[in-house]
């Protein structure tokens, strides 16, 4: 029988993890409300795709990316030679700041268009999402995305060279993706059916915000392993979404 180490156990765990909170979202009211109009299942078909969706999905490209950061040499979630402070401590308060960031710049940006500030997930929602997107959105965008393109191109195309240069380029496609894949959730959130009608001022607001967590969150999964990638992700989101949503 086959003996997994306690950083995969781990690593699975927070995939079951994240499968309910995804599968929670989708029963809530809030999260029904979402998707009102477009949606053809119902919320318990709905909840069981999404677990799915993240059990295999998720779960498989965070797995083979897991496997492949490790031949890189990152650490690994339970890594002895990373302190906890390193692990979480640290990216916790980077998270807070970069959602302070947030904060701000969304102020500045929404005065350049008439639609306001970015949207955010009704509570309770916002806190389920905040965990869910800080385990999934980081297991599929850092720890899969970022791995599997320096393996690919450093590794197998140039033997072994430019490792650090390729990170930070496969870095910029992963920001850029991970921007793009919050277009289509803040038009539905501003009842905007159409790309064209977002104004131009928001989508750059939308690719720098998301572009910096991007940076920060690839910097900490290099240097103190995935764990803390998560918790940078998930601190952000909670000021940005969960405090600050519920203040506004």
């Amino acid at each position: 029988m086959r003996r997994y180490s306690p950083s995969t156990l781990l690593f699975f765990g927070l995939v079951v993890l994240n499968a309910i909170l995804a599968a929670t979202s989708s029963l809530l009211p809030q999260g029904m409300e979402q998707g009102e109009g477009t949606a053809t299942i119902s919320p318990a078909m709905a909840a069981a795709f999404n677990a799915g969706v993240v059990l295999f999905l998720y779960g498989g490209l965070g797995y083979l990316g897991l496997r492949l950061s490790r031949k890189l040499g990152y650490p690994d979630l339970l890594d002895p030679q990373v302190t906890t402070h390193q692990r979480f401590i640290t990216p916790c308060v980077a998270g807070l700041w970069i959602g302070l960031i947030f904060i701000v710049a969304d102020g500045f940006f929404g005065r350049f268009h008439s639609l306001g500030p970015l949207p955010h997930p009704p509570f309770p929602l916002s806190l389920l999402a905040s965990f869910s997107a800080g385990i999934g959105e980081e297991m599929v965008f850092r720890l899969f995305f970022i791995p599997f393109l320096v393996w690919l191109i450093s590794s197998v195309a140039l033997k072994g060279e430019q490792k650090n240069t390729v990170f930070w380029v496969a870095t910029f496609f992963s920001a850029s993706f991970f921007a793009m894949g919050h277009i289509p959730s803040v038009m539905l959130m501003i009842g905007n059916p159409s790309f064209a009608d977002i104004p131009t001022a928001m989508l750059i607001e939308i690719f720098l915000l998301n572009g910096l967590l991007s940076m920060v969150t690839a910097y900490f999964m290099r240097t103190s392993g995935y764990l803390a990638a998560v918790t940078v992700h998930t601190s952000t989101d909670i000021v940005w979404h969960v405090i600050w949503g519920l203040m506004r």
